[in-house]
């Protein structure tokens, strides 16, 4: 926690901004601003810990993204923990992104907001408020007076805590254009220096969406960065930021993987490679981004969220590079090119690859880490090594995803008063019912528990419910192979629900029924671990 004045945080802030609004207008620079842990997390089924979040905010400060939206901290204690965390330490690194936090247009909002990005040595304030008719009339009830009022308001509040103020007429490119004006024109004068243009529901068209950009910018007066925020619904969102930037808008709101809401957002790997590669469309146009960083932090994200990467996307999927005609791969032997307009290893899809074995120890597992960016350190790095030896002893050769997989699996495991897998035992086959047999422990007391179930992966889960006494319903179940080979480690992502709450949890392992029942007693964990801190909290409060 900083212990330096308010004013001299603010003057120092003030400077920061300034700079940065410097660059992002008059040299090109692009401001790039991942919302994978706002608007990525809103992504259906998805629901990350303080934890995951700092991991997924450390890999993006690797990346080089500009700003960090680390959440939204009214919407419940989790997600004011989350950004608070991440501002606190992400957000007060060497070289650090911005943090930035979303708040509606109301006052308590707003200062609930600072409180929770106010660490950080650069903050942001990220208002929005609907401005549609459709949003106007049934979610907002209110007339357009009042959503000019309000924008005045909130803008004002948070131009108080901070300099850097972003906002946000949420389903912009179904609003009429006059009032987008003067709702924009407002939010400038009440303080705003950058101004995103969302395109809430993926309405927009990229010829359509550029030619409203560059009437912003000739209409709306003041020192400002013109910004996009571009969602995925006609399949559009990349098209729609390109044509935004080359109409002069200077910040890109994206997520890795082009997750969010619905079909989701513009991805960011996607977006910042465009520019890369077709610097000859948007000449000045540079990022701050290293390009090498982004299949590591794809990964990450799919591993956490478990939401896989399809594999054929762009950049980040397994196919991007790879060629299965003929034609195709006499082209690429002959010359990358050909067939290829991104280097491979540019966006860090290969290159050295890190293999360990049964012999390694602990240093040089430990230094494997963090050469690979990966800090883990007493407990955790205790369970990930210890988890990596009995891999090894099944697997000829660990490589660096199967690294991240392992080390993502124990990040994930609550290792205070958890349940852990013991033994699992399982017999299935074409005759007789699968079955399982698994011990569990947890504070050193032991409990066995055998069941049945249409399958051994089903078997093997409803013994662990019984032994650990958590109910829930499945809701989701995915798996995939962290490498290639007969070897390869199956890495598996479950979600429960239980009492309204959704929890996920992962496994990896080369057999894939154990690396579910890992997975179903991670998300078990995680269940536990939510409940008991609520009742915690509800003991605070009191009656």
């Amino acid at each position: 926690m900083s212990d330096k004045p308010s004013a001299q945080r603010g003057k120092e802030q003030s400077n920061r901004s300034a700079r940065d609004s410097s660059l992002a207008g008059d040299s090109g620079h692009l401001v790039v601003f991942d919302t994978t842990l706002r608007d990525g997390e809103q992504s259906p089924g998805i629901s990350l810990d303080v934890a995951e979040k700092l991991e997924i905010a450390e890999q993006l400060a690797r990346v080089g993204v500009d700003y960090i939206e680390a959440g939204f901290p009214v919407a419940s204690q989790g997600d004011f923990d989350a950004v608070q965390a991440i501002a606190r330490s992400v957000g007060n690194a060497p070289d650090a992104p911005a943090i930035c936090g979303l708040s509606r247009t109301q006052l308590s909002d707003v200062d609930r907001c600072w409180e929770a990005v106010r660490e950080a040595a650069r903050s942001r304030i990220h208002v929005f408020i609907s401005t549609s008719p459709q949003h106007m009339e049934h979610m907002l009830k209110m007339t357009q007076a009042q959503v000019l009022a309000e924008t005045r308001g909130g803008v004002a509040r948070a131009r108080e805590h901070t300099d850097d103020v972003e906002f946000s007429p949420q389903d912009a490119t179904r609003t009429p254009l006059d009032f987008m004006l003067e709702v924009l024109r407002a939010a400038v004068e009440a303080g705003a220096t950058t101004l995103n243009i969302p395109d809430t529901v993926g309405y927009g068209i990229p010829w359509d969406f550029g030619a409203l950009i560059q009437h912003i910018r000739k209409e709306v007066p003041g020192d400002y960065v013109l910004s996009t925020h571009c969602h995925n619904d006609l399949g559009l969102a990349t098209a729609n930021t390109l044509a935004g930037v080359q109409a002069g808008a200077r910040q890109v709101e994206v997520c890795v993987n082009g997750l969010g809401e619905r079909a989701g957002n513009a991805a960011l790997e996607e977006v910042v490679m465009a520019f890369r590669i077709r610097p000859d469309q948007f000449p000045g146009v540079t990022t701050t981004v290293h390009t090498e960083e982004l299949a590591r932090a794809s990964r990450l994200v799919a591993r956490l969220t478990g939401y896989p990467v399809q594999y054929n996307k762009a950049v980040v999927g397994r196919n991007a590079f790879a060629h299965e005609s003929g034609i195709h791969q006499h082209g690429v032997l002959a010359d990358r090119s050909t067939y290829e307009i991104i280097e491979a290893a540019s966006v860090g899809q290969i290159g050295r690859q890190i293999v360990l074995g049964k012999h390694s120890g602990r240093h040089a597992f430990a230094n494997t880490l963090d050469k690979m960016g990966i800090h883990v350190q007493g407990d955790g790095l205790n369970q990930a090594f210890t988890r990596f030896k009995e891999l090894a002893d099944r697997k000829v050769e660990i490589t660096e995803a199967d690294l991240e997989a392992i080390v993502a699996e124990e990040l994930g495991q609550d290792l205070v008063e958890g349940f852990h897998l013991e033994a699992l035992e399982v017999a299935g086959g074409t005759v007789g019912m699968p079955r399982a047999r698994v011990v569990v422990s947890r504070s050193g007391d032991k409990v066995e528990a055998a069941a049945e179930g249409n399958g051994m992966i089903d078997a093997a889960c409803t013994a662990i419910r019984s032994a650990t006494k958590v109910e829930s319903r499945l809701i989701g179940f995915n798996v995939s192979s962290v490498t290639g080979g007969v070897d390869a480690l199956g890495d598996v992502v479950v979600q429960l629900e239980a009492d309204g709450l959704k929890v996920s949890g992962r496994g990896v392992s080369t057999d894939v029924v154990e690396a579910s029942a890992r997975a179903y007693l991670a998300a078990v964990n995680r269940l536990v671990r939510i409940r008991a801190r609520n009742e915690q909290r509800e003991l605070e409060i009191g009656p």
